[in-house]
Protein backbone atom coordinates (compact mmCIF):
# COMPACT_ATOMS: atom_id res chain seq x y z
CA UNK A 1 0.00 0.00 0.00
CA UNK A 2 1.60 3.53 -1.00
CA UNK A 3 -0.04 6.76 0.62
CA UNK A 4 1.36 10.32 0.58
CA UNK A 5 -0.63 13.31 2.25
CA UNK A 6 0.40 16.58 3.86
CA UNK A 7 -0.79 17.03 7.80
CA UNK A 8 -4.52 17.50 7.96
CA UNK A 9 -5.60 20.67 7.92
CA UNK A 10 -7.96 21.72 11.01
CA UNK A 11 -11.27 22.79 10.07
CA UNK A 12 -11.72 26.77 9.73
CA UNK A 13 -12.88 27.99 12.84
CA UNK A 14 -16.45 28.96 13.24
CA UNK A 15 -17.40 26.60 10.21
CA UNK A 16 -19.49 24.43 11.93
CA UNK A 17 -19.28 21.32 9.45
CA UNK A 18 -17.05 18.54 9.76
CA UNK A 19 -14.52 18.08 6.14
CA UNK A 20 -16.15 15.85 3.23
CA UNK A 21 -14.23 13.86 0.85
CA UNK A 22 -14.41 13.52 -2.72
CA UNK A 23 -12.89 9.46 -3.28
CA UNK A 24 -12.10 9.20 -7.44
CA UNK A 25 -11.04 6.01 -8.76
CA UNK A 26 -8.13 6.15 -10.68
CA UNK A 27 -8.55 3.17 -12.69
CA UNK A 28 -11.12 3.70 -15.83
CA UNK A 29 -12.16 7.09 -14.86
CA UNK A 30 -9.42 9.14 -13.91
CA UNK A 31 -6.85 7.18 -15.69
CA UNK A 32 -7.22 3.84 -18.35
CA UNK A 33 -6.87 1.18 -16.44
CA UNK A 34 -3.60 0.25 -14.28
CA UNK A 35 -3.52 -2.71 -15.31
CA UNK A 36 -2.36 -1.47 -18.82
CA UNK A 37 0.44 0.86 -17.99
CA UNK A 38 2.68 0.77 -20.40
CA UNK A 39 6.32 2.22 -19.93
CA UNK A 40 3.96 4.50 -17.07
CA UNK A 41 4.45 6.91 -18.98
CA UNK A 42 1.26 9.99 -18.13
CA UNK A 43 1.51 11.52 -22.18
CA UNK A 44 -2.17 12.64 -22.50
CA UNK A 45 -4.93 14.06 -20.35
CA UNK A 46 -6.07 11.59 -17.47
CA UNK A 47 -9.73 12.39 -18.56
CA UNK A 48 -11.71 15.18 -20.18
CA UNK A 49 -10.80 18.73 -19.75
CA UNK A 50 -14.47 19.35 -18.17
CA UNK A 51 -13.88 16.65 -15.31
CA UNK A 52 -10.44 18.39 -14.37
CA UNK A 53 -12.46 21.86 -14.19
CA UNK A 54 -14.87 20.22 -11.69
CA UNK A 55 -12.02 18.73 -10.22
CA UNK A 56 -10.85 21.93 -9.10
CA UNK A 57 -13.90 23.54 -8.68
CA UNK A 58 -15.51 20.88 -6.03
CA UNK A 59 -11.76 21.82 -3.99
CA UNK A 60 -12.83 25.07 -4.24
CA UNK A 61 -15.63 24.76 -2.41
CA UNK A 62 -14.21 22.85 0.48
CA UNK A 63 -14.59 19.49 -0.75
CA UNK A 64 -11.05 17.27 0.09
CA UNK A 65 -9.73 15.58 -2.93
CA UNK A 66 -8.55 11.94 -2.42
CA UNK A 67 -7.67 9.60 -5.52
CA UNK A 68 -7.98 5.55 -4.12
CA UNK A 69 -7.67 2.54 -6.27
CA UNK A 70 -6.38 -0.83 -6.61
CA UNK A 71 -3.13 -0.99 -9.22
CA UNK A 72 -3.22 -4.45 -10.14
CA UNK A 73 -0.35 -4.40 -12.37
CA UNK A 74 1.90 -3.91 -9.55
CA UNK A 75 1.01 -6.24 -7.63
CA UNK A 76 0.55 -8.88 -10.40
CA UNK A 77 3.80 -8.23 -11.42
CA UNK A 78 2.89 -6.71 -14.35
CA UNK A 79 4.11 -3.63 -13.95
CA UNK A 80 7.83 -2.44 -11.72
CA UNK A 81 7.58 -0.39 -8.89
CA UNK A 82 9.45 2.08 -10.41
CA UNK A 83 7.21 2.22 -13.42
CA UNK A 84 4.31 3.24 -11.24
CA UNK A 85 6.10 5.51 -9.35
CA UNK A 86 7.25 7.74 -12.64
CA UNK A 87 3.58 7.07 -13.43
CA UNK A 88 1.99 8.58 -10.38
CA UNK A 89 4.80 11.27 -10.49
CA UNK A 90 3.41 12.50 -13.54
CA UNK A 91 -0.31 12.32 -13.03
CA UNK A 92 0.11 14.11 -9.46
CA UNK A 93 2.13 16.94 -12.03
CA UNK A 94 -0.80 17.19 -13.93
CA UNK A 95 -3.17 17.62 -11.51
CA UNK A 96 -1.26 20.03 -9.46
CA UNK A 97 -0.68 22.22 -13.12
CA UNK A 98 -4.67 22.36 -13.52
CA UNK A 99 -4.57 23.58 -9.95
CA UNK A 100 -6.34 20.32 -8.00
CA UNK A 101 -5.03 19.49 -4.28
CA UNK A 102 -5.04 16.11 -3.10
CA UNK A 103 -5.16 15.71 -0.01
CA UNK A 104 -4.00 12.14 0.14
CA UNK A 105 -3.42 9.25 -2.75
CA UNK A 106 -4.34 5.82 -2.07
CA UNK A 107 -3.10 3.23 -3.86
CA UNK A 108 -3.34 -0.61 -2.62
CA UNK A 109 -0.29 -2.24 -4.65
CA UNK A 110 -1.18 -5.95 -2.64
CA UNK A 111 -2.60 -8.96 -3.46
CA UNK A 112 -3.19 -12.11 -1.72
CA UNK A 113 -1.69 -13.78 -4.78
CA UNK A 114 0.50 -11.05 -5.31
CA UNK A 115 4.10 -11.25 -6.84
CA UNK A 116 7.12 -11.10 -4.55
CA UNK A 117 7.11 -8.41 -1.66
CA UNK A 118 3.10 -7.74 -3.03
CA UNK A 119 1.83 -10.88 -2.34
CA UNK A 120 -0.20 -10.26 0.79
CA UNK A 121 -3.41 -8.42 1.60
CA UNK A 122 -4.14 -5.05 3.09
CA UNK A 123 -7.12 -3.25 4.69
CA UNK A 124 -6.52 -0.97 2.12
CA UNK A 125 -7.00 -3.04 -0.43
CA UNK A 126 -10.77 -1.78 -1.81
CA UNK A 127 -13.37 -3.58 -1.19
CA UNK A 128 -11.90 -3.11 2.34
CA UNK A 129 -12.44 0.34 4.25
CA UNK A 130 -8.91 1.05 5.45
CA UNK A 131 -8.32 3.55 3.23
CA UNK A 132 -11.79 5.71 4.02
CA UNK A 133 -11.48 5.38 7.40
CA UNK A 134 -7.69 6.20 7.84
CA UNK A 135 -8.93 9.55 5.69
CA UNK A 136 -11.29 9.82 8.54
CA UNK A 137 -9.28 9.09 11.39
CA UNK A 138 -6.05 11.40 9.95
CA UNK A 139 -8.00 13.89 8.07
CA UNK A 140 -11.23 14.26 10.33
CA UNK A 141 -13.76 13.47 7.09
CA UNK A 142 -17.04 13.12 7.89
CA UNK A 143 -17.54 9.99 5.94
CA UNK A 144 -21.52 10.06 5.80
CA UNK A 145 -21.39 13.43 3.85
CA UNK A 146 -18.59 12.26 1.85
CA UNK A 147 -18.76 10.22 -2.10
CA UNK A 148 -17.12 7.88 -3.85
CA UNK A 149 -16.85 7.84 -7.17
CA UNK A 150 -15.89 4.83 -9.03
CA UNK A 151 -16.20 2.82 -11.81
CA UNK A 152 -15.02 -0.74 -9.94
CA UNK A 153 -17.34 -2.67 -7.94
CA UNK A 154 -15.06 -2.88 -5.29
CA UNK A 155 -14.51 0.96 -4.33
CA UNK A 156 -18.19 1.59 -4.59
CA UNK A 157 -18.79 -1.89 -1.91
CA UNK A 158 -15.61 -0.13 0.00
CA UNK A 159 -17.52 3.49 0.08
CA UNK A 160 -20.85 1.73 1.10
CA UNK A 161 -19.74 -0.26 3.90
CA UNK A 162 -17.72 2.73 5.39
CA UNK A 163 -21.13 4.53 4.78
CA UNK A 164 -19.99 6.95 2.20
CA UNK A 165 -22.16 7.84 -0.54
CA UNK A 166 -21.96 6.18 -3.97
CA UNK A 167 -21.53 7.08 -7.59
CA UNK A 168 -21.65 5.06 -10.33
CA UNK A 169 -19.51 6.10 -13.20
CA UNK A 170 -19.40 4.18 -16.78
CA UNK A 171 -19.76 0.53 -16.72
CA UNK A 172 -18.53 -0.85 -12.91
CA UNK A 173 -15.85 -3.39 -13.73
CA UNK A 174 -15.94 -6.54 -11.17
CA UNK A 175 -12.40 -7.77 -9.66
CA UNK A 176 -13.08 -11.14 -8.84
CA UNK A 177 -16.22 -10.91 -6.15
CA UNK A 178 -19.18 -11.47 -6.79
CA UNK A 179 -20.27 -7.44 -5.35
CA UNK A 180 -23.43 -5.90 -5.75
CA UNK A 181 -23.70 -1.98 -5.21
CA UNK A 182 -27.05 0.35 -5.48
CA UNK A 183 -25.64 3.20 -6.10
CA UNK A 184 -26.93 7.07 -5.33
CA UNK A 185 -25.86 8.25 -8.25
CA UNK A 186 -25.06 6.70 -11.44
CA UNK A 187 -23.42 8.93 -14.65
CA UNK A 188 -21.85 7.86 -17.92
CA UNK A 189 -18.68 9.43 -16.70
CA UNK A 190 -16.79 11.71 -14.26
CA UNK A 191 -17.27 15.11 -15.38
CA UNK A 192 -21.47 14.57 -16.01
CA UNK A 193 -21.07 13.05 -12.30
CA UNK A 194 -19.02 15.79 -10.82
CA UNK A 195 -21.37 18.03 -12.27
CA UNK A 196 -24.55 16.81 -11.04
CA UNK A 197 -22.90 16.55 -7.56
CA UNK A 198 -21.75 20.06 -7.39
CA UNK A 199 -25.63 21.25 -8.73
CA UNK A 200 -27.57 19.73 -6.18
CA UNK A 201 -24.70 19.82 -2.98
CA UNK A 202 -27.07 21.89 -0.29
CA UNK A 203 -23.31 22.36 1.69
CA UNK A 204 -21.24 23.42 -0.71
CA UNK A 205 -18.91 26.55 -0.26
CA UNK A 206 -18.44 29.19 -2.85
Amino acid sequence: MILHGPLPIAPLPGSGRSPRGLFVGRSGILLPDSGQLAGASLTKPVCSPEALRLLFRAGQRGWKLYLIGNVEGVARGRVTDGAWERFEADLLATLHGEGIQLVRHYACLDHPKGKGRHRRDSVFRFPNTGALFHAAQEDGIELRESWVLGGDVDELAAGWRAGCRTARVGGVRARGEDLEVEADLVSTDLARALAELLATDEYSRA
